[in-house]
């Protein structure tokens, strides 16, 4: 018997905890659900809950009113350039002051337990534990970061198979989550920096090598304080 319900945990057959909770770390019904949704004591993931306002998803907020943005005034590339901005913007503060960060993921549902939820796994669970804490200390664009550790682990079981193939016939309010994909060019930045980090520690370094390290360092902690200053996140 034992052996069934371990089999059975997390899935469609198991009639006392949530399986959309155990595969996408949120459910529909929240505290209503009939299951069990059983938070993680650890996990190498986190959630910060509805924190990117899409501006082409005017009309359907939480609170009936719109994000604040004009998606009549916003082209497509505008749209994409918005959100590499924030997707840089968090990945970058994530991995700065909290740990290795594995995979960054940002739902673009409109169902109010998942949007604008950020996933960040990071790479050891200690540092997903620390960002956690300090997080929901913080604020980022006037409100409140809530953040808590999440139980997903494989986002291709989270993911809605339909939407990446384009046949996704629910829309922004599937219960599966729907990716919001970044740049090709904002890709292999991000996610090319710690294999250039490891070839860099394979070679020694010439002395202009160091020096252009040195300048583009410079710069981004000049950045980093500007949006401190400013209250961004």
């Amino acid at each position: 018997m034992a052996e069934y319900l371990a089999s059975i945990f997390g899935t469609e057959k198991d009639k006392v905890n949530c399986s959309f909770y155990f595969k996408i770390g949120a459910c529909r019904h929240g505290d209503r659900c009939s299951r069990l949704h059983n938070k993680p004591t650890f996990s190498q993931t986190i959630v910060i809950q509805n924190i990117y306002h899409n501006p082409a998803n005017t009309a359907q907020s939480a609170d009936g009113g719109t994000t604040g943005m004009d998606q009549s005034n916003l082209s497509d590339v505008e749209v994409q350039q918005h959100f590499d901005d924030f997707f840089e913007e968090v990945f970058t503060e994530m991995e700065q002051k909290y740990g290795e960060i594995e995979e960054m993921n940002v739902c673009d549902n409109l169902g109010d337990h998942l949007v604008g939820n950020v996933y960040v796994k990071f790479r050891y669970e200690e540092d997903a534990e620390k960002a956690v804490e300090d997080l929901n200390n913080r604020w980022f664009n006037r409100q409140p970061i809530r953040a808590e550790l999440s139980p997903v682990t494989d986002f291709r079981e989270a993911c809605c198979r339909q939407y990446e193939m384009g046949e996704c016939t629910r829309g922004g309010f599937c219960n599966f989550m729907h990716l919001k994909p970044i740049s090709r060019e904002l890709r292999r930045e991000l996610y090319g920096r710690r294999k250039r980090k490891k070839r860099s520690r394979s070679r020694s370094r010439s002395p202009k090598r160091r020096s252009r390290s040195r300048s583009r360092s410079r710069g981004r902690d000049d950045r980093y304080r500007e949006r401190e200053r400013s209250g961004r996140f």
